[in-house]
């Protein structure tokens, strides 16, 4: 639990592999939207490696490690395209560098990943439009080395007191329970992918799941879970928690979660364990301060 709560409890920092962050003030009478903040996952993509035996090699050499796939660009695409029609009312129709800021991990489908949101977010009109031919505009995609994103890269394998309390965590009645279980897997793993048992290891293990479903959802998962709304699903290529900030008619400030893990349908509302769907900004500060990261170097110091 204490590993899972510094891992996740940057919540109001974290971005999915990926972040977009939205200010801009209304005129209107009613209640306003006055902040938006999306975390969401990277687009399909080429596997990060291959094991021993895999068979399917060749889709790296063609392609490269982790690059972003056509099926992947079309998702994140496709995601701009609703942020466009969901946020029509809240952003200019046109791209302006103050209302909006881009945030990636250091990875080539992640930024790959952004910069194709924001191709279907902000596709150039009027004055924008520098070639009649290419519907498309650069917009800033911010990014830090690896070694020193403590907001969206995991694990946090630079950070001595989260291995410390990944290794307690491990050692735990619960955890060791839940391992005897999967004993058998592991094994029939070692068998079909080449790797000796000792060397499967966690991360090992993370990285065979992204090359066998193309899954590495970790940044939505920890922050859900930090949040306690969960499903216990792995988020799918391109899934976007939302948080929305309004201005209620009496001044006062709610928050408001939605989660679109399918193109398909509109996103679920979500409610913070504790609060009501429109939770108070007091409370929802309040309810979340325990897994707060305040002095990340401190705190991961030994």
């Amino acid at each position: 639990m204490r590993a899972r709560q510094l891992v996740c409890g940057i919540w109001s920092l974290c971005f999915m592999f990926c972040l977009f962050c939205i200010f801009l003030h209304q005129t209107t009478a009613k209640r306003k939207l006055k902040f938006v903040s999306l975390v969401f996952r990277h687009g399909e993509h080429t596997p990060q490696e291959f094991f021993p035996t895999d068979k399917h090699k060749e889709i790296a050499r063609q392609q490269g490690y982790s690059q972003l796939t056509k099926l992947g660009i079309q998702q994140q695409y496709e995601l701009g395209q609703y942020m466009r029609r969901r946020y029509s009312h809240f952003l200019s129709v046109v791209y302006k560098q103050c209302e909006i800021y881009v945030q990636s991990t250091d990875c080539d489908h992640t930024l790959m990943s952004a910069q194709a949101s924001l191709a279907g977010l902000y596709p150039p009109t009027q004055d924008q439009i520098w070639n009649s031919r290419i519907l498309w505009q650069p917009i800033p995609v911010h990014t830090v080395p690896l070694s020193h994103d403590n907001l969206l890269y995991l694990p946090f394998s630079h950070c001595s007191k989260y291995k410390e309390l990944l290794r307690e965590t491990f050692a735990t009645r619960n955890f060791q329970r839940q391992f005897k279980h999967y004993k058998q897997f592991l094994k029939f793993l070692a068998t079909h992918t080449g790797y000796p048992l000792k060397k499967l290891t966690t991360e090992r293990i993370w990285k065979l799941s992204d090359t066998l479903q193309y899954e590495h959802a970790a940044t939505i998962a920890a922050l859900q879970m930090a949040l306690n709304v969960f499903n216990g699903k792995l988020p799918p290529h391109s899934a976007c928690h939302f948080f929305e900030l309004y201005q209620e008619k009496n001044g006062q400030y709610t928050i408001e979660m939605y989660y679109r893990n399918n193109s398909l349908r509109e996103p679920h509302p979500l409610t913070l364990p504790g609060c009501k769907f429109r939770c108070p900004l007091e409370r929802f500060t309040h309810l979340v301060s325990p897994i707060l990261v305040h002095h990340w170097t401190r705190e991961c110091r030994m």
